[in-house]
């Protein structure tokens, strides 16, 4: 359409964009149509929708509601692959899940359209969702729009390479061990992992549904903070409340957000188990250094025990029955690359799974640890293992409440790999599951961009345990001059608006120092 001024509705930010909607100053259909024609050609080059939704037309030409707008009102949004979507299908990427179109909108879903929104797209995830690449056998390889050679990251990488395109301007994933975080911080945009029910799941399909131990979250992904926390104000509201009991009735705290107390600020460099990239350090120390000339307290955080929590509540919780709800999925399908050896080791009987780890433990001891937790456990067991992450939760938490902190600044795993990478890379999401296994909003800010001299310094890296892991994230960090490098944001749990602020001060400051420089 010959008025519309593309450029210029896609260059205002959510706020700006939904004011402009909500005052009737910019018609809904010019905006719509501006995102349509940005979203196909970013899938053009990226690979990332999987559906188009054509009622989102339909939903388009219905009269503008009597009264106040809602605050989405217009707004065009991207829905991950599994979200559910009434008359469309969640395929997980797997075949068997094709022409298998939903009955109703999930939960999420149902509010984004009470509130105005139009879902006009789904994108694309990797085979199963267990992984932090985006590939599956239905839809293929999607591209990470800064360099068609990286990974988008995932399992919410449609959302990441088409949000980080500039084709949506907001979208919605899911994370259950970094898949809103990677995308977020491999694509250079912000996300925010809420705690684990603060937004409902109804609706939602999980990767290994019934699991317990490791968190799962919905989260919203867009390009800066104040658009991810108009997300929250809009989406935590009477009707979420109202469709999914189980959601605690939290309306959106204002007055946390909004204000400007110096905040006391625990931060660490490294988890002792995937050594950071010098990029990923110089990001925590840089952050903490703005931090501090704006005031704020910072506090060294002493973590520990990364390598236990990854192998006995992250691992072995996901995969307690042995992997056997896991391996289900893949019955009848033909891909199974996106979750490399893993998916092998995990076929192995029990009795194996044990020799193997006994075998590889002098040799290869991160790997013993990995194959010992794919074991079947027993009721019992299960339910010994829910009592300890229950303990340690406690147990971080108190230390946090030592330091007397408010929140906390983590390193984020970054640049993006190389397409393929993170298949034989499962170690690498330490920094992310954490937060899924203690279950607290965690929140990506992108900081900084790699460096000739981070480039540099990447040639003496080693990893702690030297084994075939350590080399290989070592190559699949190299080569990454100009790539965003994020930090991450972390809250108690229901602290949402907390992280959010936090976030939105990391942001500022860092945007900042880049108009200084």
């Amino acid at each position: 359409h010959p008025s519309v001024n593309m450029v210029s509705i896609l260059s205002l930010s959510l706020p700006e964009l939904s004011r402009k909607l909500r005052d009737g100053s910019l018609p809904p259909e010019h905006v719509f149509y501006a995102y349509l024609s940005k979203a196909l050609q970013i899938t053009r080059e990226t690979n990332c929708i999987t559906e188009y939704m054509q009622e989102s037309e339909t939903q388009l030409q219905q009269a503008r509601p009597p009264g106040k707008p809602g605050l989405l009102y217009g707004v065009p949004v991207s829905i991950k692959d599994s979200i559910n979507c009434q008359g469309h299908d969640s395929t997980l990427g797997f075949v068997k899940n094709i022409n298998q179109p939903m009955a109703e909108d999930s939960v999420l879903v149902q509010v984004l359209k009470r509130q105005g929104a139009i879902p006009f797209v789904k994108t694309n995830v990797p085979q199963s969702l267990i992984s932090f690449d985006c590939k599956n056998l239905i839809f293929g390889q999607t591209f990470n729009p800064l360099l068609y050679t990286r990974t988008p990251g995932g399992s919410s990488g449609g959302e990441g390479a088409l949000i980080g395109g500039g084709g949506s301007i907001l979208g919605f994933g899911t994370d259950v061990g970094g898949s809103l975080r990677f995308p977020a911080a491999f694509c250079g945009i912000c996300a925010l992992k809420p705690t684990g029910n603060r937004l409902s799941k109804k609706g939602v399909i999980s990767g290994i549904p019934g699991q317990k131990s490791v968190v799962a979250a919905v989260g919203p992904m867009a390009k800066d903070v104040e658009s991810l926390a108009l997300c929250m104000r809009a989406l935590l509201c009477e009707d979420m409340f109202n469709l999914d009991s189980t959601v605690p009735p939290l309306p959106f705290n204002e007055e946390v957000y909004s204000s400007t107390q110096p905040l006391r600020i625990g931060y660490y460099e490294t988890d002792f188990f995937t050594m950071p990239s010098p990029a990923m350090r110089r990001a925590v120390r840089e952050t903490k250094k703005l931090l501090e000339d704006a005031g704020h307290t910072l506090v060294p955080f002493e973590i520990t025990n990364v390598d236990y929590v990854t192998y006995n509540f992250c691992v072995r919780g996901m995969f307690a029955d042995g992997c056997t709800s896991f391996l289900k999925k893949f019955e009848g399908e033909l891909e199974r690359s996106s979750v490399g050896t893993f998916f092998w080791l995990a076929k192995l009987p029990n009795c194996l799974k044990t020799l193997v780890s006994w075998i590889a433990k002098p040799f290869v001891p991160r790997l013993s640890n990995i194959i010992r937790s794919m074991r079947t456990n027993t009721v019992d067991e299960l339910w010994g293992l829910h009592h300890e992450i229950e303990e340690s939760c406690h147990q971080f938490i108190a230390q946090w409440k030592k330091l007397n902190l408010d929140v906390m600044l983590c390193p984020m795993l970054g640049p993006a790999l190389g397409i393929g990478y993170p298949g034989k890379l499962s170690v690498a999401v330490s920094y992310t599951m954490l937060y899924n296994s203690l279950d607290f909003p965690a929140g990506v800010v992108p900081v900084t961009m790699v460096t000739d001299e981070d480039e540099k310094e990447l040639k003496g890296y080693q990893g702690y345990f030297r084994d075939r892991w350590d080399r290989t994230l070592a190559k699949a960090f190299h080569g990454s001059v100009g790539l965003p490098v994020a930090v991450q944001c972390v809250a108690l749990p229901w602290q949402e608006e907390l992280c959010l602020r936090f976030m939105k001060e990391v942001e500022t400051l860092t945007l900042k120092k880049n108009q200084i420089v």
